[in-house]
């Protein structure tokens, strides 16, 4: 670990404590896990304390743990990632905060803390279901209202439920069940026997 990231982990240790859940390093970065019941708090201390400083949040995603390692994640199934950025320290910092209800996962939001926050939780409430309260304006960014379903979550089916077409006799736009036919496509990749050898080219 560098000097700079352990400077950091010290940091985070001696002003979050034991509302840290966990603390992993990889990649050249810290990855700190939360209680749901301590996020607002803890997002609030890392923009804030002086010595961690992290002004901006980059990126906010929903993420769907239940087909992690093949199946064999154990684990709650969504959580919230952020990625914060302090300008005044020039360090990167990865919250992971995971919802503690499967069938209804709800992460308190962070829009008070990062304006910024506001199209990522929406988009992470229309693709993965996530709900975040606290939000203002918690609707839809990607997909249209009428939709059904979170288009992210490992078990939606990748042709969707319902399709939609110009009707011509209607002279509108109808939703239909999809007629697709499910199947798996298997790339298959020919070449030349000597393919990328230099010496034949």
């Amino acid at each position: 670990m560098s000097a700079k990231l352990e400077r950091l982990s010290q940091n985070l240790q001696k002003h979050l404590g034991e509302r840290i859940a966990g603390l992993q390093t990889a990649f050249g970065e810290i990855t700190v896990d939360v209680d749901v019941a301590v996020y607002p708090e803890l997002m609030l201390n890392l923009r804030d304390e002086p010595e961690l400083r992290f002004e901006q949040l980059i990126d906010l995603c929903g993420v769907d743990y239940s087909a992690h390692g093949d199946g064999r994640w154990t684990g709650k199934r969504f959580a919230v990632v952020s990625h914060l950025t302090s300008v005044t320290h020039n360090w990167r910092l990865r919250v992971r905060c995971f919802a503690p209800d499967d069938d209804f996962p709800a992460v308190p939001s962070v829009v008070s803390v990062w304006s910024s926050a506001n199209w990522f939780e929406r988009e992470a409430f229309d693709l993965f279901g996530i709900v975040f309260p606290g939000h203002a304006d918690l609707r839809r960014l990607l997909c249209d209202y009428g939709f059904i379903g979170h288009p992210f979550r490992k078990d939606f089916p990748v042709s969707g439920y319902v399709e939609m077409r110009y009707d011509p006799e209607q002279k509108r736009v109808v939703y239909q069940p999809v007629t697709i036919e499910p199947r798996e496509i298997t790339p298959r990749t020919v070449r030349e026997k000597n393919y990328g050898n230099v010496e034949n080219a």
